[in-house]
């Protein structure tokens, strides 16, 4: 395999660079389309219920991509060690970090859980929700984070896959997710109804559960997957697989492996706290613009994943390419690799982007049939598909920072970005401009982020601060 020459300090021509960063995109890539279309079969068929559940699930989304990054931050600190393992083929550390990482994302999911049950019924308030919506909005939240320990394995295991190079189990694992997901949110929002298919009325079983079933369906098409990705990883994964080989090694996190996930996973970890902070606040400027303004600006944010989930499926082969390159001291391949991922993201979303823009109001459509919430989404998705190509550059650029350690400039890049720009932007333009002046600040502020992102991927000073 290509990916073996990085180990092995055999030369790679560029065009074998450019094959396997396509080899390990493509299957990312679809990882991250299939997570997106999970949130456009949510957003559709809880859009279908009305404005005020669309409202309910868009209130508390923001909240919950808090948590959820929090926990998929801290087992990126993991990750990143074991890349740099395998890049160095000391697989033995590699299956030690592995072990430890088990046991210390598992404790500390349970503590950021517990933090969000007991915030739950409190949450929509704070927010600026209407009394109509929150009910909806705390059940959903509250499913969700009691199933973050779950959720958080599901993010040990995919990094870990790719951080060793295997994009195929968590792509096809992912499309999995998603296919369950239809099926279980098919049975749970909806009542029990007749159907037509081909002329012949069929009677469709369902629980009728509405918000609640939307957020039980997709709690559990990621829990199954959370177990058959640990299965693969700890029992056929090469090099990894613990329940393999032998070995007389302990599951208790040691401070060596600690220090170097708190180097890497820390900054990420305050980085997305701040970030979703402000993507709170500017929820929370959109809330006085009514119950339409808040489910259009949540369809979009889905909507617009369409174009960015490709960035990060490249940002992930980014990561790993660089990481194992890295870790086999090789610093001027990490460097090419850099280079190719982030024009090939930025190439992609510039596409989609364009494919956005044409599309907008169609795809808005599919999530809900309330003409105003169709007509505000898609005058947002229209503004937001100009800053396409420099979120590409920072999504990218940031990956490949990862892939070395380097995570507290980006960190600081990223969240200085979007509260020093960004949300002052809303803050300003809301008032005069509705829900098009919150997406106008969103578009000017991604420019900006993508452009202090190339500064600093073409200086290179990020490979000189590496772990």
């Amino acid at each position: 395999m290509l990916i073996d020459k990085i180990r092995s300090g055999e030369r790679l021509s560029f065009g074998q660079q450019l094959k396997l960063t396509a080899q390990l995109s493509w299957p990312a890539m679809m990882a991250q389309l299939s997570s997106m279309m999970m949130q456009y079969i949510d957003a559709a068929m809880v859009g279908h219920l009305g404005a005020d559940p669309s409202a309910a699930v868009g209130l508390v989304s923001t909240s919950l991509w808090l948590f959820w990054g929090i926990c998929s931050a801290v087992t990126m600190g993991f990750s990143v060690q074991v890349a740099h393992s395998i890049g160095a083929s000391d697989h033995t550390r590699g299956r030690r970090i592995l072990r430890q990482s088990i046991i210390a994302c598992l404790m500390f999911s349970l503590v950021v859980a517990a933090v969000g049950a007991a915030i739950a019924w409190p949450l929509p308030h704070w927010l600026g929700g209407k009394e109509s919506i929150c009910p909806d909005a705390s059940i959903y939240f509250l499913v969700f984070v009691l199933a973050l320990p779950l959720f958080t394995m599901n993010y040990l295991g995919g990094g870990m896959l790719r951080c060793s190079g295997n994009m195929k189990v968590p792509g096809c694992l992912n499309v999995l997710m998603c296919v369950l997901d239809v099926i279980f949110n098919f049975m749970l929002i909806f009542p029990t109804r007749n159907i037509d298919i081909a002329g012949i009325s069929l009677t469709m079983p369902g629980a009728g559960l509405g918000v609640l079933g939307a957020a039980l369906g997709t709690a559990a098409a990621e829990i199954i997957t959370a177990g058959l990705m640990m299965y693969f990883l700890c029992f056929r994964q090469d090099g990894l697989a613990i329940a393999k080989v032998k070995e007389k090694d302990s599951f208790r996190p040691e401070w060596e492996v600690l220090r170097k996930a708190l180097k890497v996973s820390a900054p990420m970890t305050l980085e997305h706290v701040v970030i979703c902070g402000a993507q709170i606040a500017v929820t929370v400027i959109v809330a006085p613009l009514g119950v339409m303004a808040i489910a259009a600006n949540a369809f979009a944010v889905t909507a617009e994943s369409l174009c960015y989930m490709p960035g990060y499926g490249i940002s992930e082969a980014a990561t790993t390419l660089v990481g194992q390159s890295y870790g086999a001291k090789r610093k001027d391949l990490a460097k090419r690799f850099g280079y190719i991922t982030t024009g090939m993201g930025m190439l992609t979303m510039s596409i989609m982007g364009i494919v956005m823009y044409i599309f907008a109001a169609d795809v808005m459509a599919l999530m809900s049939p309330v003409k105003d919430i169709i007509d505000l989404g898609a005058e947002a998705l229209r503004i937001e598909a100009f800053a396409e190509p420099m979120f590409a550059a920072s999504i990218v650029a940031y990956g490949v920072m990862i892939g070395v350690g380097d995570t507290v400039l980006p960190a600081i890049m990223n969240f200085s970005s979007i509260w020093l720009v960004r949300v002052p932007l809303a803050a300003w333009l809301a008032p005069t401009m509705g829900l098009a002046g919150v997406w106008l600040a969103m578009c000017i502020e991604l420019c900006f982020r993508g452009a202090i992102f190339l500064w600093r991927l073409i200086s290179g000073a990020w490979l000189k601060k590496g772990l």
